[in-house]
């Protein structure tokens, strides 16, 4: 069944069973538009892999349609693949002031400035072609979030982006409850909501019991103050500019992404810092310890981050020492919890007083997703006919079904999607029935897409056991071995203790070239082919390691 035929379609590129690369489509008819474009950063399977991005295929197919990107909010997993989506498809984007500028920041990094960029807010009006576009204040971790109303035809869409009811927030971004119940007393067809915290009962705690929390620890340490939380966290990097303040303490930043997000957070007003209170890393050592904290990137346990250097002591600006105090302002991904873990452990071995931790009694992070009882908030304040739950992994998702439930949506009028499942709706009835290509694209260096499963079946196979290269020269004349074989292992033995393994290595591939000239001539595919079998089974044999095996033949 073709898009034409069908009026208002719905779907996931990224972001559904799954945390990050949040990008999902709405079209109806020939006009398309696009909400967020997010990365998530690989595992430790995907060796060498930078980012992952979402599967554009289908944009790409039909770029004609393509009326906008709207993005919701700034962070990496709503906007980290907009420079790599701009490099393939050009199209105009829409965000709020500050999600634009951290967009304007990654867009210089790329050297992508030429593209169209148009500023909202929540009292914008856009027209797509058929599809009217409207906005609602949301409260998250970062100021100027965006839910998404769409009017189209056929109904109204919601799209809530990452959202939570805080009534006290820190930055007084009120969510705008009266206009999100307006909405749903007009009526509405689709509630797309996110998921994060569907499987967390109660109410998310607000921001503010984590100012008091870091300034009770600021005013308690006796020495220098290390904090590190997600860069992006406009809120929680002005509580901690407060808590240093309050404490006479300087503050230096540490780490690539906390220095852009807080200039372009200052340039556009929403971080207040006091002129001369931002000092450089390397004075850091000539003041006294309880003069200084130190805001870092590195929550995540990321390996080249800010505070794993520290932990690791490879930090050559700065120093964790005994009785430092280190906050660690954010809770694990799921998935990152061990490197966490390993973090927290070095440091304590360095003697620091180490704070980490969810919770309202003393904990440094509170999330920035709804829990159930805010998720039943905004289905009721909806009351939509169909409801599709995003942005989570499967049991999130599952959670987020039982809650809609829960409030009286009938259960046949759940969708929950994979990436690619296509909601169709005809005249007021949806269905899903169809798919559009959608997957992972690796972001390798400067390749995107270049890195595919061969690629990393190699990468697998070269870190698990290492690889041998067998060097020949042949005679062109008369095809025989002129010198060689030369073997060189990289991870697979060391050469000085394994002499005699690697001598019968090479007879055996004397033994092979030999063998197969006779009986194929000198085809060299078939050559490598046969060195390659024949040494693989002999190591195999002999240390049960599979090694990559390189045959290079050199002709003279």
């Amino acid at each position: 069944m073709s898009i034409s035929q069908n009026a208002l379609s719905i779907f996931a590129l990224g972001g559904v069973n799954e945390i990050g690369k949040n990008m999902y489509v709405l079209q109806y008819l020939d006009d398309i538009v696009v909400i967020d474009c997010g990365g998530k950063f690989p595992d430790e399977t995907l060796l060498g892999v930078d980012l992952i991005i979402p599967d554009i295929t289908y944009l790409q197919e039909n770029k004609e349609k393509i009326r906008a990107l709207i993005v919701t909010h700034g962070h990496e997993d709503h906007i980290g693949g907009i420079p790599y989506l701009l490099k393939q498809l050009k199209m105009p984007i829409y965000a709020s002031r500050l999600t634009m500028g951290l967009i304007e920041g990654k867009l210089r990094e790329h050297k992508l400035l030429d593209n169209e960029l148009f500023l909202i807010d929540s009292e914008s009006t856009l027209e797509f072609g058929q599809i009217r576009t409207a906005f609602f204040k949301t409260n998250h971790s970062i100021p100027d979030c965006l839910g998404v109303t769409f009017y189209t035809p056929e109904g109204t869409v919601v799209h809530t982006g990452d959202f939570k009811f805080d009534l006290t927030p820190v930055n007084n971004q009120y969510p705008d409850i009266h206009k999100m119940a307006k909405i749903g007393s007009e009526g509405v067809l689709v509630l797309i909501s996110e998921s994060t915290n569907a499987e967390r009962p109660g109410f998310t705690p607000t921001e503010r019991i984590v100012g008091e929390h870091i300034e009770d620890a600021f005013m308690k340490a006796r020495r220098k103050v290390f904090i590190s939380t997600f860069a992006s966290n406009v809120n929680r990097l002005q509580q901690v500019v407060d808590a240093a303040i309050k404490t006479n303490r300087k503050l230096a930043l540490l780490g690539r992404s906390m220095v852009n997000v807080v200039s372009i957070a200052m340039e556009q007003g929403y971080l207040n810092v006091p002129e001369g209170m931002l000092i450089e890393p390397n004075v850091i050592n000539q003041m006294n310890p309880e003069e200084v904290a130190i805001l870092c990137t590195g929550s995540q346990g990321e390996p080249m981050a800010a505070l794993s250097r520290l932990a690791s002591g490879n930090n050559r600006q700065v120093e964790v020492l005994p009785e430092d105090t280190v906050i660690l302002a954010a809770s694990p991904i799921p998935g990152n919890e061990r490197n966490v873990s390993r973090i927290i452990d070095n440091l304590f071995l360095l003697g620091a007083n180490v704070i980490y931790g969810s919770g309202s009694s003393t904990g440094m992070h509170v999330s920035g997703h709804a829990y159930q009882e805010e998720l039943k908030l905004m289905l009721t304040l909806m009351k939509p006919k169909y409801f599709i739950p995003i942005h989570g992994e499967y049991r999130m998702l599952h959670h987020h079904q039982l809650l809609a439930e829960s409030v009286g949506i009938n259960k046949e009028d759940i969708f929950i999607i994979k990436n690619g499942d296509v909601v169709d709706i005809n005249n007021h009835t949806a269905r899903q029935t169809r798919q559009v290509p959608a997957g992972n694209v690796y972001v390798d260096g400067l390749g995107i897409g270049d890195v595919g499963n061969s690629i990393l079946r190699d990468r697998k196979q070269l870190s698990e056991d290492g690889m041998l290269i067998i060097v020949i020269t042949l005679s062109k004349i008369d095809n025989k071995i002129i010198s060689g074989p030369d073997t060189i292992s990289r991870g697979f033995v060391y050469m000085r203790e394994s002499e005699e393994l690697l001598k019968q290595i090479n007879k055996l591939t004397i033994k092979s070239v030999s063998d197969t000239l006779k009986k194929n001539g000198s085809s060299w595919n078939i050559l490598k082919k046969d060195i390659k079998e024949r040494v693989g089974q002999f190591v195999y044999s002999e240390t049960k390691r599979r090694p990559m095996i390189l045959p290079i033949l050199i002709e003279v």
